[in-house]
């Protein structure tokens, strides 16, 4: 109660920080004068002068004023268009490294402007995150003709582009570009062999547009580089054809969670089936031995039952397509992880392609905290102000509209059913478009709104329905949602960051309708005229009361549904908006108090009939809440799971960097080796224990395996008063004189490319094995809260000691690939690393919207790779017996199988 009362006189915290900023926006407007009688020469010079001072020891934020008016007077010049004082205030949040909540229409892409220029002036480089490759390029393209007024460099970061363009890119002042792509090259640098061939610069800046939708949104699911792995075709069909026999009683789902289960009886049931077919080793489906056989089981549950064919995916072309759910876009070449899509290729009898192995991955919480300083700008954010400052430590600021809004938001109508629902929809979409007022109608899946279409056709109602493939196309067909009577059918998601203008967006008209006309007087007049005819439909719009948005459904989160309010309304047009809901939608049906709806709906409304109550409405919010609570536990358990891989990725990335910084690895190489024998010797000579407890012969084994080095251990140990001590030297000493002779036979400059060659590729190889086995700990180690112990501590603390491990192994197999291998002189061409896929799974989708980032082939090493000189049976020998000691157990198999030594003949 007194909360209330102190806000209503003093205003909220919210309020008093933005009055607090207008004391700069004042003195950004005591330039504007002076600025504006600049020539355009003085005014593009105002970059050096600004950049001079910041040399002379001011700061950004004392340059600040003369920099955002000078960023104002350039806009007005190039793009006729002039900064409001909200604006100006959206400006000084991003540079601070907040967040700007800015209702649509706005203008948060010309805001953006204000914080780049500033921050691009120290000479470290500026990001600007966008949401998609369109608007990336859009805005580069459109924003950057100030920038480059003001002698500023522009670069935009898009998919196919070669390693030198992206690396010209990144050198620029201002770079554009999209989460996925910012993030995959951050992989892909850490992937190879020499700095120069690295494209991104040490972060500095980053402004992230809709950046709910990237931070909040798409941050509940890492960014993955895989490579192939082995071939499993036959067992997912073997599989899925034996969960195609299961019952509905045989399994339990849960749509709320999106998970499904075997029962008990499904258990035994499938346990059956798999031995029958020859699949289960033993008599329990959850033996150890029968791990994969679980994994391939449970994903063709998932594949049958929770994934329905032209809803969440089509067979297109002998291929299955992803239809994200949202925009009702097919994703051609994207794939579902985690072996998902090869259980969907099963489960339709289309040919199934191989499965990936993750050899990089980043979460974008952990990516774009790297950024000394992160800014954020949407129409949507207070709503999860907690997390933003949580995890990003981001303060939300909501900025003032520079017009009242005059949009009209009713309350929602409840029905008893889709059919009751859809029904009245259609009724009042006709009535709007009749009386000349434009709809925009949002549904919350593509099969909704053709489900809809069926009722507008009904209905006699002319209507688009958007199903784009392509953003830009998609954004063409949402510019023109305005136009007198015009009804769209949208999906909620769909043509986010296109301003929808009454009566019509000219600039995409023109470039529709004109787009073959040569420039002249014709094509002035005829863009005369569209401008003319737009600005008429426009009055006529506004005096139909603007630009109708309907929903269909509530979405699980309130930023959705406030991002659909916010197309209508803007810049002060008139404008309203209107929910349509029944019992039937997901939201009430899996989340919703059953007992309220059932008693108040199904009991007390005729069919057709509808109601209206905040009391409804609030229960509605409340279930929102509690889905978004859900929601943001779950983004925060990613986050601290990938905390702790963070800590260890950095670790690998920077021993990566030193290596390739360094001239020579030399004594690290040593330090390696020692260690090594030191382990070895600590292994079979115990310390504090009598040579008879010794392993001799383990440790000799073990020497000619690692060392390479045939030494008498026997001996030695049978000697007198021997301590462990004195076999640690005298083997060091005999692998050290072994490195010796064999550096003396091969080129003084060959060799410290081979050490760096060595150690890079068993890091990569290593810490690729360690991303696979903490993928596979983390699918379990919930289970360890049954003894009572609390998962992520327990993930730790396995953590460490795998990582350890690693290291371990690292040591061990760089001495041993060092000691062993025989070198032949490298190709003289550039070896490219192996094409891989890159995936981000999109969490509200299941998809992945990784699709053409650039591939593996382009990464490139002057590093020539460790080359091991095949042995083959002529050369030593047909009996396997004789080739022990003599071919290393890393090097390919004499009898040409194409495996390594030591998983065929010198298997042990």
């Amino acid at each position: 109660m007194l909360g209330t009362i102190a806000k209503a006189i003093f205003g909220s915290s919210n309020d008093r920080y933005v009055k607090s900023l207008g004391s700069i926006v004042a003195k950004i407007n005591g330039f504007e004068n002076n600025i504006a009688a600049l020539t355009d020469d003085e005014l593009a010079a105002q970059t050096v002068k600004l950049r001079a001072q910041l040399e002379e020891g001011q700061t950004l934020d004392q340059i600040l004023p003369e920099a955002f008016a000078t960023v104002r007077e350039a806009a007005k010049r190039v793009l006729g268009q002039r900064h409001y004082d909200v604006q100006m205030i959206g400006g000084i949040v991003l540079h601070r490294g907040e967040i700007a909540e800015m209702r649509t229409g706005e203008g948060k892409t010309l805001v953006a402007t204000l914080a780049c220029y500033l921050n691009a002036l120290d000479g470290n480089g500026v990001h600007v995150v966008t949401v998609n490759d369109y608007l990336a390029s859009r805005d580069a393209g459109w924003m950057g003709q100030v920038y480059k007024f003001l002698g500023l460099t522009v670069g935009v970061i898009i998919p196919n582009l070669s390693d030198s363009e992206r690396r010209d890119a990144y050198a620029a002042d201002i770079t554009y570009g999209t989460n996925n792509e910012f993030g995959f090259d951050y992989l892909r640098d850490n992937m190879k062999y020499e700095r120069a061939q690295m494209v991104q610069r040490p972060f500095s800046f980053a402004i992230v547009d809709e950046v709910d939708s990237i931070l909040i949104d798409e941050a509940r699911t890492p960014l993955i580089i895989s490579g192939p792995t082995d071939d499993k075709s036959e067992l997912y069909m073997q599989v899925d054809k034996l969960v195609k026999t299961l019952a509905p009683e045989d399994y339990d789902k849960d749509e709320k969670q999106k998970s499904i289960i075997l029962t008990e009886d499904g258990t035994e049931k499938m346990e059956r089936m798999l031995e029958d077919a020859g699949l289960l080793e033993g008599a329990n489906l959850y033996d150890f031995e029968n791990t994969q056989v679980v994994h391939h089981t449970n994903q063709a549950l998932r594949a049958n039952v929770m994934f329905k064919r032209d809803t969440d995916y089509i067979v297109r072309d002998g291929k299955v397509v992803i239809i994200d759910e949202f925009t009702g876009r097919m994703m051609d070449g994207r794939r579902w992880s985690d072996g998902l899509h090869q259980a969907v290729e099963a489960k339709e009898g289309v040919e199934i392609e191989a499965e990936n192995q993750t050899l990089a991955s980043i979460t974008f919480q952990n990516y774009f905290r790297m950024y000394p300083k992160l800014g954020g700008m949407t129409g949507t954010a207070a709503t999860e102000a907690a997390e933003f400052h949580d995890i990003y430590k981001m303060n939300v600021v909501t900025i003032p509209t520079n017009v009242d809004v005059k949009r009209v938001d009713e309350e929602d109508e409840f029905y008893k059913n889709t059919q009751d629902k859809f029904g009245a929809i259609a009724k009042s979409i006709r009535e709007k478009s009749l009386a000349g007022q434009p709809v925009l109608v949002g549904t919350v899946s593509i099969e909704k709104s053709e489900l809809l279409s069926e009722f507008l056709n009904a209905e006699g109602v002319t209507h688009s329905v958007l199903n784009a493939r392509f953003h830009e196309q998609e954004a063409h067909i949402v510019a023109q949602a305005g136009r007198l009577g015009a009804v769209t059918v949208s999906t909620n998601m769909a043509g986010r960051g296109t301003d929808i203008q009454l009566g019509g967006n000219a600039d995409f008209r023109i470039a529709d309708e004109l787009r073959d006309m040569a420039a002249g007087p014709q094509r002035d007049a005829a863009e005369a005229a569209i401008r003319a005819e737009i600005e008429a439909e426009k009055q006529q719009v506004l005096s139909a009361g603007g630009l109708f948005v309907l929903a269909t459904e509530r979405h699980e989160s309130r930023r959705i549904d406030n991002q659909l309010r916010g197309r209508s309304g803007r810049q002060g047009d008139p404008g309203l908006s209107k929910f349509y809901l029944s019992l039937d939608d997901d939201l009430l049906r899996i989340f919703g108090p059953d007992t309220m709806f059932s008693k108040m709906m199904n009991n007390n409304l005729a069919d057709g009939e509808a109601i209206g109550s905040r009391w409804l409405s609030k229960a509605i919010e409340t279930a929102q809440k509690k889905v978004e609570a859900r929601n943001y536990d779950v983004r925060k358990q990613v986050v601290e799971y990938d905390d702790v891989m963070n800590d260890q990725r950095k670790v690998i990335y920077e021993q990566r960097g030193d290596i390739m910084d360094s001239e020579t690895v030399d004594e690290v190489v040593q330090d390696m080796r020692a260690e090594t024998v030191n382990a070895l010797v600590g292994d079979a000579c115990p310390p504090n224990s009598y040579p008879e407890t010794w392993n001799v012969a383990e440790l000799a084994e073990r020497a000619r395996d690692v060392l390479g080095v045939d030494a008498p251990v026997a001996e030695w140990a049978a000697e007198e008063g021997i301590d462990p001590e004195a076999i640690d030297e005298r083997l060091q000493a005999a692998a050290d004189k072994l490195i010796e002779d064999k550096v003396a036979t091969l080129d003084p400059e060959m060799w410290p490319q081979v050490e760096k060659s060595v150690l890079l590729q068993n890091l990569d190889h290593h810490w690729k094995e360690h991303l696979s086995t903490l993928d596979a700990l983390r699918q379990v180690i919930h289970l360890r809260a049954y003894a009572q112990k609390t998962p992520i501590n327990e993930y730790k603390q396995e953590a460490f000691a795998l990582f350890q491990r690693m290291l371990d192994l690292i040591r061990e197999d760089v001495t041993r690939t060092l000691a062993n291998a025989q070198f032949v002189m490298p190709q003289t061409d550039l070896p490219k690393m192996p094409d891989f896929m890159l995936s981000h799974t999109d969490p509200l989708t299941g998809e992945d919207d990784a699709r053409g980032i650039g591939s593996g082939g382009m990464i490139t090493t002057r590093i020539p790779p460790l080359q091991t000189a095949m042995l083959t049976a002529e050369d030593i020998g047909e009996d396997p017996a004789n080739w022990e000691g003599v071919v290393s157990r890393n090097a390919p198999c004499p009898c040409g199988s194409g495996q390594k030594y030591k998983h065929c003949h010198g298997r042990l």
